[in-house]
């Protein structure tokens, strides 16, 4: 017969997660404890630490392939069941979206490098590849972002139609492209430039500026005008 553990409640306080959250900030926790406090309760054998412990190794102890996981692949470790996969993975969207939203003092895009931590954050963990806009006014503003299409996972098919109705829709003077690379390769194919070549010079006919191309991975971006590419 397993060995019962030592339950959480008879911690010394400054280890128990939530006590330690209140006491000193959730930067002092480590990711297990955070994660703990989302669990809220173990099993008969196992605290909601040991619990976490056991979820982030099914995510390879890595915040970003937990991400990836399914609720029925978090079911799927003894102790966690529906309500708690769902709470979970809830928790990484929210993250998630915190970490694709500009700061509200950021009136402006002003560089590859920012808009790209904006996309990253939005695309690097689809397991397929996806490609999007992003619409700005003339301060270069984030009007909007456009998912266009979904693909497998080596391309997707871009119908430039949506692409230019939805700039209309919009009143964008500027746009960004975007897509992954679920292989993690930044290299862009001859597709990739064929394409951006298309949607410059139609872009050319609307008074629509073309501002850059990005190609996200979890390997960082690859930026088309910054290659001089455009």
């Amino acid at each position: 017969m397993q060995e019962k553990k030592y339950p959480i409640t008879k911690w010394a306080i400054d280890d128990r997660p939530r006590e330690k959250l209140l006491s000193k900030s959730p930067s002092a926790l480590s990711d297990s404890e955070l994660l703990a406090i989302l669990i809220n309760k173990g099993t008969r054998y196992q605290s909601a630490v040991d619990l976490a412990i056991e979820v982030f190794r099914k995510g390879n102890n890595n915040l970003s392939d937990l991400g990836r996981l399914t609720v029925k692949e978090l079911m799927r470790i003894h102790g966690i069941g529906q309500a708690k996969a769902v709470t979970i993975l809830a928790a990484l969207e929210l993250g998630r979206r915190r970490q694709a939203s500009l700061p509200p003092e950021r009136t402006s895009v002003t560089s590859s490098y920012e808009v790209a931590q904006y996309l990253q954050a939005r695309l690097r963990d689809h397991p397929y590849e996806v490609f999007g806009v992003v619409f700005l006014n003339q301060q270069n503003q984030v009007k909007q972002f456009s998912i266009i299409s979904k693909g497998g996972l080596t391309s997707t098919v871009v119908d430039s139609r949506i692409i230019f109705r939805e700039a209309l829709e919009t009143n964008a003077v500027a746009m960004i492209l975007c897509h992954n690379h679920p292989s993690g390769s930044l290299q862009p194919s001859n597709a990739d430039l064929q394409l951006t070549g298309r949607i410059r010079d139609a872009a050319r006919l609307l008074e629509i500026r073309l501002l850059d191309h990005l190609i996200v991975s979890d390997q960082g971006y690859f930026s088309f005008a910054d290659n001089g590419m455009l």
